[in-house]
C-alpha cells in the first residue's frame, strides 16, 4: 500500500510539472534570420559586382537584449567561397553575422570577369565595412556594439586578423581595433596572404611579412584579446601552425592577451573540432550560454 501511495504521489508530481515544463519550453530563446543585408555605406564607391557581393546574413536572438555578435568570414583563399552561418555556433545566445566580400581573381578567372581587377586589399576593405555596419546597427536588433567578435576559417581567419590588427581599415569608420571585443581566427595566415603574394608573382613557398601581414601589426596599441586555433603542424597548409605560433610569441612580447591551440590529428579543415573551443571561449567571456 505504501509503495502504491509513493507511485501515485510521483505520478501526480509529474502531471503537475507538465505545465511548468511547457512554460519553460515557451520561454526558449527565439532566433531570427535576416538575409542579404547590404552593408556598404550609401556613399561608398561600388560597381554592381561589389554591391552584389557586399551583403551579410544576420542570425540573432530576437527576444534578447545586450547580446554579443560573432562576425564570421568564410574561407576560400580570398578567391572563392560564400557566406554561411556555421550550425555549431547557432543557439548559444549570441548573434552571428555571416559576411560576403569581393573575391580576388583565381587562376582561371577571365580577364573580363566582374572581379578581374579585385585585389586582396579590396577584400579586407569589404570585411572592415561589414564590421562597421554591425557596430553601427546591431543595437537596433538588440545587440551590444561593445561585444563584437571576429572569426573565420583560413582566408576568413586572415581577414579577422587584418581588420582586427591593422588600424587603417577601420579608421574610415571612426573605429579602431580597440572597439572590438576579440579576434578568433581559425587557421588564418599571419604572414602576407598567398593570394597577395601571387599578385606580385611570389611563390607560396616564399614567406613575406609586409603591410598585408597581420604579423606586421603586433605593435598596434590596445589590441583586443586574440584566440588562435590551427590544425596539426604536420598536417596543416604550408607553415600555418608556425605562423600562428610566431604571431602568438610576438603578441606576448608586446604585452597583448593571446592564446594558441593546435588541434592534433587535424589538418587545415579543422573547423569541426575548433567550434566548441570558440563557444567555450565565448562562455568564459560571459557572452555565450
Amino acid at each position: 500500500m505504501f509503495h502504491r501511495i509513493l507511485f501515485f504521489a510521483a505520478a501526480l508530481a509529474a502531471l503537475l510539472a507538465l505545465p511548468f515544463a511547457g512554460t519553460a519550453a515557451a520561454e526558449k530563446t527565439v532566433y531570427e534570420l535576416k538575409r542579404d543585408i547590404p552593408y556598404l555605406a550609401a556613399n561608398a564607391k561600388a560597381d554592381s559586382y561589389r554591391r552584389d557581393r557586399c551583403t551579410l546574413d544576420l542570425y540573432y536572438p530576437a527576444d534578447s537584449r545586450g547580446f554579443a555578435t560573432v562576425i564570421w568570414f568564410h574561407g576560400g583563399g580570398l578567391t572563392a567561397g560564400s557566406k554561411h552561418i556555421p550550425s555549431q555556433l547557432k543557439n548559444h545566445g549570441f548573434a552571428i553575422a555571416a559576411v560576403n566580400y569581393r573575391l580576388a581573381p583565381g587562376g582561371k578567372t577571365a580577364k573580363d570577369a566582374p572581379n578581374a581587377g579585385v585585389k586582396v586589399t579590396d577584400c579586407i576593405e569589404d570585411a572592415a565595412a561589414a564590421v562597421a555596419w554591425v557596430y553601427r546597427n546591431i543595437a537596433s536588433f538588440g545587440g551590444d556594439p561593445k561585444k563584437i567578435y571576429l572569426t573565420g576559417h583560413s582566408a576568413g581567419g586572415y581577414l579577422t586578423l587584418m581588420v582586427g590588427m591593422a588600424p587603417k581599415y577601420l579608421a574610415p569608420y571612426g573605429l579602431s581595433p580597440a572597439d572590438l571585443a576579440g579576434l578568433m581566427p581559425l587557421s588564418g595566415h599571419t604572414i602576407t596572404h598567398f593570394t597577395a603574394r601571387r599578385e606580385r608573382n611570389i611563390s607560396i613557398l616564399q614567406p613575406v611579412v609586409d603591410e598585408l601581414a597581420p604579423l606586421y601589426f603586433v605593435r598596434t596599441p590596445n589590441l583586443p584579446p586574440i584566440l588562435l586555433i590551427t590544425g596539426d603542424r604536420e598536417l596543416e597548409m604550408v607553415g600555418r601552425y608556425e605562423e600562428n605560433a610566431y604571431l602568438m610569441r610576438m603578441l606576448k612580447l608586446n604585452k597583448h592577451p593571446v592564446t594558441l591551440y593546435e588541434l592534433q590529428g587535424y589538418g587545415h579543415n579543422m573547423t569541426e573540432p575548433a567550434m566548441p573551443l570558440l563557444v567555450n571561449y565565448l562562455k568564459k567571456e560571459n557572452v555565450a550560454k
